[in-house]
């Protein structure tokens, strides 16, 4: 990860002070309330030291093609102005509205699936098109590159170990007494629903388009996977304060604290994708580290709404 203008070192220093002055105010204001506080320092320290260290090195050998933006400033406005839309619309109201209007079960899932690759995939891959944006650069990388299968083999298996330890996803997979030959297909299928739910739509919609957008803008790498980073995390506030409820993490009937949750608690993970987007442009790679990071407590919902287990 490079910056291309001369005090690009300069830059960076100035964008991770930034940052960790956003972040130490988030920690703080959540302190100050009384509420979880501590996490935050384990998701900073986790992943947006440890584990952004390591992908900095494993990465080391990757060759990221260079993504073309003919008008940077025009196609940013534009997604994040989709994104102002996403963030409100779908995110606040617009998922709640399909869950109330679809039956819980098999059709519930495969339409939430369907409008999320269109929410995050096709809408702005229509919108950049119409730009005229060549998308297919944003598709770039595969499993042959330079630096794939060591960063994805470690960072996927520190990934999946710490997510059993921290989650109870293990203890909700025993309780439902799976049997053996539903876990053989159980898991990669929950593997690949997530990768595609989660990891192409967010890692599409945030990494492809739009810090390939803030790096073309701001003229530094740095800057865009930390601005980037920050705009993920307030994505997500007004889906949790309008459809969160007190037995979900992080709500409030505090706006403001729900946007310092965000920040503390989700911004270092993306920084960590951030980073390796930037050091690869591999889609494919960000995509399934993405997944590794939800797939165990998505194979408990696996279990109950394909098998019938409960």
């Amino acid at each position: 990860m490079t910056n291309s203008t001369p005090g690009g070192r300069a830059a960076a220093i100035a964008y991770g002070g930034g940052y960790l002055a956003i972040w130490a105010a988030a920690v703080a204001y959540l302190y100050a309330h009384k509420a979880d506080w501590t996490f935050p320092l384990i998701s900073l320290g986790v992943f947006g030291v440890l584990l952004s260290g390591l992908a900095w090195g494993l990465t080391r050998k990757a060759r990221p093609g260079a993504i073309e933006v003919r008008r940077p400033g025009l196609e940013l406005g534009a997604v994040l102005a989709y994104l102002a839309v996403y963030a409100v619309v779908f995110l606040g109201w617009g998922m709640g509205a399909l869950r109330e209007a679809v039956p819980a079960g098999q059709g519930q899932e495969l339409a939430v699936l369907a409008v999320k690759l269109a929410v995050h995939v096709v809408g702005p891959a229509l919108l950049l098109a119409a730009l005229g944006a060549r998308l297919w650069p944003l598709a770039g990388g595969a499993a042959a590159a330079k630096g794939f299968w060591p960063t994805l083999i470690v960072l996927g298996a520190i990934l999946l170990g710490l997510l059993s330890v921290v989650s109870p996803s293990l203890k909700q997979i025993a309780a439902l007494h799976p049997p053996l030959q539903d876990l053989v297909w159980a898991a990669p299928l929950a593997f690949v629903w997530l990768a595609l739910e989660a990891g192409l739509c967010e890692e599409f919609l945030f990494r492809a388009v739009l810090q390939t957008r803030l790096s073309a803008v701001l003229r530094s790498e740095v800057g865009a996977v930390v601005i980037g980073a920050l705009v993920f995390a307030l994505c997500h506030a007004p889906g949790l304060y309008l459809r969160g409820s007190p037995d979900v993490d992080g709500y409030s009937t505090d706006l403001v604290q729900v946007v310092a949750f965000t920040i503390a608690t989700l911004s270092p993970i993306a920084l960590l994708f951030g980073l390796i987007w930037a050091r690869t442009r591999n889609l494919l790679l960000v995509v399934l580290l993405h997944a590794c990071v939800d797939v165990l407590p998505q194979i408990p919902d696996t279990l109950r709404v394909w098998a019938g287990l409960h």
